[in-house]
Formats: C-alpha cells, sequence, structure tokens
C-alpha cells in the first residue's frame, strides 16, 4: 500500500514537473479562477435583489456549496485519469499497456492525469467556506473544523467514486457517457437551493443515490447548530466511502470482462 503511494505521487510530480514546462502554465489557473469566482455570481445577485428565502441568507448557501465545490475540485485533482479514461485509455487502446504492469490498476489510472489548474477549485472553495462562516459568525473550535475536513474528504471519496463508476461502466457502454455530468457539474449546483425547499425527489436521490446532501448540507448544519440531527454531519466520511467501494466494484467487474483492443 505503501509503495502504491509513493508511485502514485511520482505520477503527479512528473506531470506536474512537465506541466510547468510551459511557460504560459500559470493562465490556466487565472482561466479557472475566474470561472470558479464567477459561477455562484448568479445566486449572489438573485439574493441581494430579492433578499433572502426565509432564515437562509447568501452566506447558507455559500457554505454548502462551497463544501460541495471544494469536495468536487479535489477529486478531479487527485482523480483525474479516471474522468479521462473513456476517451483517452478505453477506446485508444492504451489500456492494454497498463494490464502488462505487475502494478494497481487503480493507481496507474487515478495518476494518469493531473492539472495543477484544477487544484485552484478546492482552494477556492475553502476560502468561500471561511468567508460563510465569517458572515454568520460561527467560530470554529478544533471539532468544526474535523467535521468540515471530513466533510471535504468524504465528498472526495465520493466523487471519485463517480469517476471510478463512470469508467466501470465505460467497459460495458464505451460511448453514450455524457450522462456523468449529471452527477458532477450539475450535481454540487444543487446545494444552491435550501434543502428545507427541495423537492421530496431530490431529497431521496442525493441522499441515498449520490448522497450529496451528507458531504455538504448536513455537515454544514452540525457546524452551524441548525435544525437537524447532530450525528448526520458525521456520516459524510463513511458515505463517501461506502459509494467508492460500490464503484470499485463496477470498475472490477469491469475490468474482468474487459477485452483487448487487439483480440
Amino acid at each position: 500500500m505503501i509503495a502504491e503511494g509513493k508511485i502514485y505521487f511520482k505520477y503527479l510530480r512528473m506531470h506536474l514537473l512537465s506541466g510547468m514546462e510551459y511557460k504560459g502554465w500559470w493562465l490556466m489557473l487565472i482561466q479557472v479562477l475566474i470561472v470558479v469566482i464567477s459561477d455562484p455570481i448568479a445566486t449572489i445577485l438573485l439574493f441581494s435583489r430579492f433578499g433572502n428565502i426565509g432564515e437562509w441568507t447568501v452566506a447558507h448557501i455559500i457554505l454548502v456549496y462551497s463544501l460541495a465545490v471544494s469536495s468536487f475540485g479535489l477529486a478531479e485533482s487527485l482523480c483525474r485519469g479516471f474522468d479521462y479514461f473513456p476517451w483517452h485509455l478505453l477506446r485508444s487502446g492504451d489500456f492494454d499497456r497498463l494490464l502488462l504492469r505487475p502494478r494497481s490498476l487503480f493507481v496507474q489510472v487515478a495518476a494518469s492525469r493531473f492539472h495543477l489548474h484544477r487544484l485552484v477549485r478546492p482552494v477556492t472553495g475553502i476560502c468561500a467556506a471561511g468567508w460563510a462562516l465569517g458572515e454568520l459568525g460561527i467560530p470554529l473550535t478544533p471539532g468544526k473544523l474535523g467535521i468540515l475536513a471530513m466533510a471535504m474528504a468524504g465528498g472526495c471519496l465520493m466523487y471519485c467514486g463517480v469517476f471510478v463508476l463512470t469508467s466501470g461502466l465505460a467497459f460495458f457502454t464505451i460511448k453514450g457517457l455524457d450522462w456523468i455530468y449529471l452527477l458532477t457539474n450539475a450535481s454540487y449546483q444543487i446545494t444552491r437551493c435550501p434543502e428545507p425547499y427541495m423537492p421530496r425527489a431530490l431529497k431521496s436521490v442525493f441522499s441515498f443515490v449520490l448522497p450529496m446532501l451528507f458531504i455538504s448540507f448536513y455537515p454544514a448544519a452540525t457546524v452551524c447548530g441548525w435544525e437537524y440531527p447532530h450525528w448526520l454531519g458525521f456520516l459524510s466520511l463513511p458515505a463517501g466511502a461506502v459509494f467508492l467501494g460500490l464503484s470499485l466494484l463496477v470498475w472490477r467487474i469491469g475490468v474482468r470482462h474487459y477485452k483487448s483492443t487487439g483480440s
């Protein structure tokens, strides 16, 4: 396990150094920063124009939204290879070469891509969460920091599971994987809607199918003391781990049924 971890970080370091060889690499950081900052502007403008929704202020929304965005940013930074897998490894036949190497397939695929500019999203999300907590007047104790850290770790595992699940299904579908964006970029947009105003169907989907609320809303509710069961805020890490575990099961089934592009 330790050896595989060392290999994984060597891969990331190699991608990082090769990417920084380009003189304009920092322009991508600015580009992503502009996109990330401009993304929630519509929500901020709506609140500034129409006011709060009951007890929900823009700080409440930004806190929940930032937890989800940070988790997604960490996952697409650390598990980027699975996001590219169906298009750049499976269809091209390059996956055959990975099968010949006596190393973990998960590590090889996960570390096959790494883009430094993707780290802008989690860093910006963490800063936005800090701003929202300050606006809400929530003091940061070690316990609350632990809950927020578990939320981002659980969210990272969940989104890694989404990428792994897509790659596992790609062994059978090959094409038609655009629906995955419903579980990635589109999924964290749901956090802009206050949980009490969500339709029951959406609550069920984003609690028991994709545990989005467990990695964003419930940890925020526990930290801020909203009127929800306190223990729900501690389920983010287990929920993310369970989702990743199920996704790995689909991935392993897909690998067993894989037929070489040369066969």
